[in-house]
Formats: structure tokens, C-alpha cells, sequence
């Protein structure tokens, strides 16, 4: 196995680890557009980097963060270095983070791209390029992707919810990548089997990565005017089940299984702070770990494949299965 690389403290590190000079370096991250690609390349060309690229829509999401940390342990474990950027969920800081991780050659990239708002000419050249792995939503229907089945997982709590109670109410998530109209189809599907009426409740559109206080102003306006079609809610993911759910502690109202509760609520993902939630939180797991660990090594086989015959190996798809998590607040 491959001895792990010293870990990098400083820019001299980093500096002599892609092979450029510090100050070349340094200049290149205090402003961009000071360094030309050309000169990068140039430079780097002499020497193969092992530096990985990783690109996530949100660092503070729990989910983003746990998988960052996963893929950064394999790519240490393997002797590579993972370079993190995020595109702050918007597509001019993705296109910047596109251009950092090219400038610097990269040996492959993994990616979780924003949608229907993602770089996708951008990405489909670097495509060309470098050996890429997308994550957590595909940006198509072709390129290589890790992520979760939606369409076991979603049906799975969905099933649940309709077995013990009331009919569950969809809350959709903000359209911020292609995972939020697969979970809807995915739900829509399972009531359709079930020969239920799906429903929904009335969210406005949005595009905002904080789902907490999207989900918590339209569950107050909500609960002041019509109300919920249903005394079930499921939603899209957990962190809107966590503005839901605060929402409705500040209306008064009780969440729970019990007989004097005025509503069950429910989420997708299983993460973190989803059990220290009050209630804690029934949802249904994400295997984010497994997710990085997988995705890493697809990554690395397409690394392999491109060094010894010139081109990557085929494209593939994996979608992770899920568990139901059962908790007190369905």
C-alpha cells in the first residue's frame, strides 16, 4: 500500500507538492486572473500532480462535510492530495472552482454539481480532459455518478408513513440539483402504486441552498392560512424537516406518534443532528461515507485506466441503497 503523504501545512508544502514555485503559486490564489493557464500548464506539464479535485455545492452542509472528509481519507490513504472547493450554490463560483482545479491539472476530479444551474459545457470539456466522478445528483444520464437510489429509499419511508397513519403530505425541497425532481417523481410513483392521491404542500419556488429557513417560512405561512392537506409530512430531506419542524414548535403545535400530536413529520437522509432533533427525527439514511469511499475508487480506476491506455474506463452509474431510521417524530 502506498505510504501516506506528509500532510500539508503550509504553501511551501502545497508549492512543492504540484510542482510550482511558491510565489507562483501564492499569486495564482490571491487572484486568478494574475497567473495565465498557459504558464500553469506549462509548468505543471513536467510533472504529473497527485492532486485530486473535489467540488461541493455547500461546506456546511453536514452531508457535504462528511463526504469531503471521506474522499479526503481515501485520496490520503491512496497517496493523493484532495483539493476542496466549493461552488457556494452559485453557477459563476462553480465555473471559478472549475478553472482553479484545471489551472492546477488536476489529475481527476469529483464533483457534485448544481443542476440545471451547473457549468455543463464547462464540465464536459474538463470531461475531455481529466478522469471525472460526479456525486450526489448526475449532471446526466451518462456521465460516471455515485449517489442514493431515490427510488428505493423514497418509496421505502413512504410506504411506512401510509402503513401507520395518515397519508404523507410531500414538502419539496428548493430546486437546487436534479436529486429534488427525482425524491418528487419518486414519491408521486409510491403513492401511484398504492393507488393514493399524491399531495403536496404549497411551497414557493426557490433556489437557495438554506433549506432550514426556506422550509420554515413556508410552514409558517402555511400553518396561518389553509393548512397542511394531511396531518403526515415527508420531507424532501432533513434539513427542511429541521425548519418544518421548528416551525411548528413556535406555531404550538405537537409533533410526534402520539394520539394528542397534531402532526407526524418526516425526512430523508439520516443526518447528524437528526436525531437530536425534538422529536428526533424519522427519516431514511444516506450512506454519504460509503458514497465518498465508492465514488474515490471509481475515480481512481478511471485515473488508472487513463494513464495506461489514454483513455478513461467506461462510465458508470452506482445508486446506494438506504434505511428506514425510525425516531419519535413519525
Amino acid at each position: 500500500m502506498p505510504v501516506p503523504p506528509k500532510k500539508i501545512a503550509t504553501m511551501e508544502e502545497f508549492a512543492a507538492t504540484v510542482g510550482l514555485s511558491r510565489p507562483t503559486v501564492s499569486k495564482y490564489f490571491a487572484d486568478p486572473e494574475s497567473v495565465r493557464g498557459k504558464t500553469l500548464a506549462v509548468n505543471l506539464k513536467r510533472r504529473r500532480s497527485k492532486i485530486i479535485g473535489l467540488i461541493v455545492p455547500d461546506p456546511t452542509d453536514p452531508f457535504y462535510m462528511t463526504l469531503a472528509q471521506r474522499i479526503e481519507t481515501e485520496a490520503t490513504e491512496a497517496g493523493y492530495l484532495a483539493l476542496v472547493l466549493s461552488s457556494n450554490g452559485r453557477p459563476e463560483t462553480e465555473a471559478r472552482a472549475i478553472e482553479t482545479i484545471t489551472a492546477l491539472n488536476v489529475t481527476g476530479a469529483i464533483i457534485a454539481p448544481l443542476g440545471e444551474t451547473s457549468q455543463h459545457a464547462r464540465l464536459k470539456a474538463l470531461a475531455r480532459e481529466i478522469p471525472l466522478v460526479f456525486v450526489d445528483a448526475p449532471l446526466d444520464d451518462e456521465g460516471p455518478f455515485v449517489g442514493t437510489n431515490n427510488h428505493q429509499t423514497v418509496p421505502l419511508i413512504t410506504e411506512y408513513l401510509c402503513r401507520s397513519g395518515d397519508h404523507p403530505t410531500y414538502f419539496d425541497t428548493p430546486k437546487v440539483n436534479n436529486n429534488a425532481l427525482d425524491r418528487r417523481k419518486a414519491y408521486v410513483a409510491a403513492m401511484e402504486r398504492s393507488n393514493l392521491e399524491p399531495k403536496f404542500a404549497p411551497v414557493p419556488p426557490s433556489n437557495s441552498f438554506d433549506f432550514e429557513k426556506a422550509a420554515f417560512d413556508a410552514t409558517a405561512r402555511i400553518l396561518r392560512d389553509r393548512g397542511f392537506p394531511s396531518r403526515t409530512i415527508l420531507c424532501a430531506n432533513d434539513r427542511v424537516a429541521f425548519g418544518v419542524l421548528a416551525a411548528m414548535c413556535q406555531a404550538g403545535m405537537k409533533v410526534g406518534l402520539g394520539p394528542d400530536c397534531d402532526f407526524r413529520v418526516a425526512g430523508h437522509d439520516n443526518q447528524r443532528l437528526s436525531a437530536y432533533t425534538c422529536p428526533p427525527l424519522t427519516t431514511v439514511s444516506q450512506d454519504c461515507e460509503e458514497m465518498g469511499r465508492v465514488a474515490f475508487r471509481m475515480l481512481l480506476a478511471r485515473i488508472d485506466g487513463a494513464e495506461s491506455t489514454g483513455r478513461s474506463s467506461a462510465a458508470r452509474q452506482i445508486l446506494l441503497n438506504g434505511e428506514l431510521v425510525l425516531r419519535k417524530s413519525a
